[in-house]
């Protein structure tokens, strides 16, 4: 699991874009452990193959 913080620093943004895609429903999704939110590393992977288009693009 990856703190706010570490996401952050991984995805190279600012830690105020990672909640401000949490409240629009962007990006992986967080889970609270504790006050704490921390991010799963398999969503984060998943939702980066996403974004790069994933592993099945539709036909265009």
């Amino acid at each position: 699991m990856m703190s706010v913080e570490e996401l952050s620093a991984y995805l190279d943004v600012p830690i105020r874009t990672l909640y401000d895609w949490r409240r629009v429903g962007r990006g992986p999704c967080p889970i609270h452990v504790g006050r704490q939110l921390r991010y799963f590393v398999s969503d984060v992977l998943a939702d980066q193959r996403e974004l790069s288009g994933g592993a099945n693009p539709t036909p265009g």
